[in-house]
């Protein structure tokens, strides 16, 4: 990774004119002046500084509507800056709105001569480089077909495939991958990963905190259009998750914090930390990794409550306040992955019951249940639990999951003459987030602690 700045961007700002009504725009159109203002600012950005060095990969994380796609079409010349000064050092590849830069009357094919020329290559060199565009792109027969025609997800495998094949020294990227399958983004990412180790500057948005972990050199975080912090990937990354998750009277007070907090860089305006690059230094040994992550505790963030709790109707118990516990008593919502917690909640009866048992499932973001457990077999059930009693259910487990967002069911069952049924059940009735881990090698949900092996045949 090179010292040079592929990116600088200085005192930039970004002020965009907002109408209240349609006709305020011709308004202000014959009857301009400081006096006859018909609209009122959005400030997109307002002073941002940050130096994105050459061989950097660099992710910029923020909510909706902080800025990170007015940057990148700054960067990219789509836009003007109202002030500031942006400078860029190299051929630039951008794949930002969806769609953007093609034609929709024209074919795929003539859409690929058209946005590679504007990319800065000759007709020839795309007459080279036409295969490998078409078979990356793997549209088949529709690259002849006028792109109006195309789903969101062929726009963007031929937007992306045109991009990744021009040989950029900067490839910028917005969120449009996200329109695109599992397969294709998986895809796209590994070329990323092989331009990135072509020593090519990649700056990109993502939305996906183990993707900004797992690719990049350094994060960026934009809230309200200001830069909050640069830094490493792992401490943007769980900087910009607490931001997510705090209450709105709060947000002021966690972007000072933020700011507070730093980034291990002073703003993006210095060098990023040579310890992540995989081109020029050898990268942080195994055991460094394991020490910094160890150091790094659970810990409790306000507001992560689920908003699709689902209470079944109580037939004489009530489950109270489930909640996640370290091993020493402290409320956590946001886990290490590796170390042990305790999953517990109260369970209040409301008449005597027979053959009580508790339980608990872990659920994925998109409702696969992932794990669970039970107090006892049915045959082992309490035998008999009397009125008013309060029962304490604590489930210890290790959390070997893999960084993302989880949800927690709770339950209890009791016999009756039909059978054994439910007198409390609580779906999605808590969440908690698992922290990104640099250095795991797991694949999937879970960490099935597999043991890797590879040898070479003599």
């Amino acid at each position: 990774m090179s010292s040079e700045a592929a990116i600088s961007v200085r005192d930039l700002s970004k002020v965009f004119p907002v109408y209240s009504k349609p006709h305020h725009r011709l308004l202000q159109m014959v009857m301009p002046g400081p006096k006859n203002r018909w609209y009122r600012e959005f400030h997109a950005l307002r002073h941002v500084n940050v130096d994105i060095f050459r061989g950097e990969t660099v992710g910029i994380v923020g909510r909706n509507g902080s800025g990170k796609s007015t940057l990148l079409q700054l960067i990219c010349g789509t836009l003007t800056p109202t002030s500031g000064e942006i400078n860029v050092n190299g051929r630039i590849a951008a794949l930002l709105e969806l769609g953007a830069g093609f034609n929709p009357e024209f074919t795929g094919r003539e859409n690929v001569f058209l946005n590679a020329t504007v990319l800065g290559l000759t007709r020839a060199q795309i007459a080279d480089k036409f295969d490998d565009i078409a078979a990356f792109a793997d549209i088949g027969d529709f690259i002849d077909q006028p792109v109006k025609s195309y789903s969101s997800g062929m726009y963007v495998r031929l937007a992306f495939a045109v991009a990744i094949n021009v040989e950029p020294e900067i490839l910028v990227v917005d969120e449009a991958l996200s329109v695109g399958d599992e397969g294709f983004q998986r895809k796209c990412f590994a070329r990323i990963d092989a331009i990135r180790d072509s020593g090519a500057t990649v700056l990109f948005v993502s939305h996906s905190a183990s993707t900004v972990v797992d690719l990049c050199d350094r994060a960026i975080l934009l809230d309200r259009g200001e830069l909050l912090i640069s830094g490493t990937p792992r401490h943007v990354v769980s900087r910009y998750q607490k931001l997510l998750y705090t209450p709105a009277e709060k947000v002021a007070e966690m972007r000072e914090e933020i700011r507070a907090s730093g980034g291990g860089v002073s703003q993006g305006m210095e060098a990023p930390d040579s310890s992540r690059s995989s081109t020029v230094e050898e990268p942080r040994s195994a055991v460094t990794a394991q020490r910094a992550e160890s150091e790094i505790q659970a810990y409790w963030e306000e507001g992560m409550e689920p908003s699709s709790t689902v209470v079944y109707e109580s037939r004489g118990a009530a489950i109270e306040s489930p909640h996640i516990q370290t091993l020493d008593g402290r409320m956590v919502n946001v886990l290490v992955p590796g170390d042990t917690y305790v999953y517990q909640y109260k369970v209040r009866t409301h008449r005597v019951l027979a053959r009580v048992r508790c339980g608990m499932m872990i659920r994925s973001l998109t409702g696969i249940e992932i794990g669970g457990g039970a107090t006892a077999t049915p045959s082992d059930a309490l035998p008999v639990v009397e009125t008013n009693a309060v029962l304490n259910v604590r489930f210890k487990f290790r959390c070997l999951l893999a960084p993302g967002v989880y949800f927690l069911n709770a339950g209890v069952l009791a016999a009756f003459d039909e059978g054994e049924a439910y007198v409390d059940r609580r779906v999605d009735v808590a969440m908690f987030r698992v922290m990104p881990e640099s250095s795991r090698l797991a694949t999937g949900f879970v960490n099935l602690d597999v043991v890797p092996q590879v040898s070479v045949a003599a």
